[in-house]
């Protein structure tokens, strides 16, 4: 199994990453969040040698092929691979997710029981929604992925949810995506 990858990030898109390493690029499937975290690290072509990167992996081996995916830090490597444990939940599905909503946020969001939240993102449906809180809610709680929620411990829900819930619902009425608005109304 890889743990990590630390080498020199030589090519980035928002899907895809490849960090050289001892001679050997490799290709890393990633988030918008480690995206948006290793942009600054990218080798500009005649500017010298790039900063180091390093990436979290998790490795998908299947018969047809071996997948790398990579993470800016641990924890969101943890949720990605509680999410896919989740029945109906792929990898693509579950990259799309942590892509949408930051770990804290996620979490916050299961926790909670805001299925409302999760249902906002991309290809998430109500049935897939409430399976991901259904069994993920204690697992996050008691491995404690998110600094908001103490292991072993609960998180406190908002107290104005309803408020909150009808905050999004017109922003999304008015046009705009319903993860985003979530965010702006959580702030």
């Amino acid at each position: 199994m890889i743990e990590y990858i630390r080498g020199e990030l030589t090519e980035l898109t928002p899907a895809l990453a490849t960090v050289e390493a001892a001679g050997v690029g490799y290709g890393l499937n990633i988030s918008l969040t480690t995206y948006s975290a290793i942009q600054g690290f990218l080798h500009q072509p005649g500017q010298g040698k790039g900063e180091g990167v390093r990436l979290y992996v998790h490795e998908a081996i299947r018969e047809d092929a071996h997948v790398l995916y990579g993470f800016y830090n641990k924890k969101e490597r943890e949720m990605f691979q509680l999410l896919i444990t989740v029945s109906g939940v792929g990898t693509n599905t579950a990259r799309m997710m942590l892509s949408s909503m930051s770990v804290s946020e996620l979490c916050a969001a299961i926790s909670t029981g805001n299925e409302r939240a999760i249902k906002g993102i991309k290809g998430i449906g109500k049935m897939t929604a409430q399976r991901i809180i259904v069994d993920l809610r204690d697992k996050i709680v008691a491995l404690g992925i998110t600094n908001e929620i103490p292991a072993g411990g609960t998180i406190q829900a908002p107290v104005n949810n309803a408020v909150k819930d009808e905050a999004v619902s017109a922003l999304t009425m008015l046009g705009f995506a319903p993860a985003p608005s979530q965010k702006v109304v959580n702030r």
